[in-house]
């Protein structure tokens, strides 16, 4: 399962945020994925992905939002593709809070939006504004996105936990999700269509002369990030960066407590 591969990459972020790895006594165990009957293809697609025994399966259920819910689950049994998985980064048992973006190279956009599939929204908000979003319990996912998403646009989140569920909701609108969908859902990705066509229909919008636009603010880059962990002194880095000496404190606090992903990892 080679990650830089953009199938594989986006298979482990859908995987990740959606699946169930479990482990049984030996070399029991076995992998779960179950999805509305809707996205049925793209449990065949990962079938076709995996080179191991596997089968998909439809049921009819109930659960607290319908009556009779209509899920197709794919499963995979085989301990070697399991061992795999796991040491990819894919914890047995729950993993919401633990999942964490793969170590060493890997096809950072698909692996995104297989996150965006299966735990995100992409559409319209109020007025027509296109917006993408992610919701997580993981603290180094939100962060991930947060990153990843800043370079790209130029706009600046700080993830925060919401108070009812503990978990994060991080949204971009506007031209920020148009440059985000476009780089996530690029022609001929895997990906669910239904969530591929709303990501192209968000290029069609057009800010209205009305609408006030604010001015982005400037990204943090890895090798400023560097410059100010290496220094330690944020007076002296605000001269060099050319940034206030506020904004390299405030930056340098979060880099040191795991507010923010290391240089090495953006």
């Amino acid at each position: 399962m080679d990650l830089d591969m953009p199938d594989y990459a986006y298979m482990f972020g859908f995987l990740q945020a959606d699946g169930h790895l479990g482990q049984g006594p030996g070399q029991k165990g076995r992998l779960t994925l179950e999805v509305s009957v809707r996205d049925i293809d793209l449990l065949y697609r990962f079938k076709q992905l995996t080179p191991y025994d596997s089968s998909v399966t439809e049921r009819i259920r109930s659960t607290n939002f319908a009556e009779s819910y209509h899920s197709a689950t794919w499963r995979l049994c085989s301990s070697e593709a399991r061992a795999t998985l796991n040491g990819l980064g894919m914890p047995y048992g729950p993993k919401s809070k633990k999942i964490a973006p793969p170590n060493g190279v890997f096809s950072h956009r698909d692996y995104l939006r297989g996150l965006v599939d299966a735990d995100g929204s992409v559409g319209e908000a109020e007025g027509g504004v296109p917006f993408i979003s992610l919701t997580t319990s993981s603290t180094a996912i939100s962060l991930y996105l947060c990153s990843y998403a800043g370079r790209l646009t130029g706009v600046t989140r700080e993830p925060k936990r919401n108070t009812r569920d503990q978990v994060y909701n991080v949204t971009y609108y506007k031209e920020a999700a148009q440059s985000l969908c476009a780089n996530l859902y690029y022609p001929g990705c895997l990906s669910l269509g239904r969530k591929q066509v709303k990501a192209e229909t968000a290029a069609s919008w057009v800010r209205p002369a009305s609408m006030r636009k604010w001015p982005a603010r400037r990204s943090w880059t890895p090798q400023e990030d560097e410059i100010l962990l290496r220094t330690s002194d944020p007076a002296a880095t605000a001269q060099e960066l050319d940034r206030t000496e506020k904004s390299c404190y405030i930056r340098l606090w979060r880099l040191r407590n795991g507010r923010l992903l290391p240089p090495s990892n953006q």
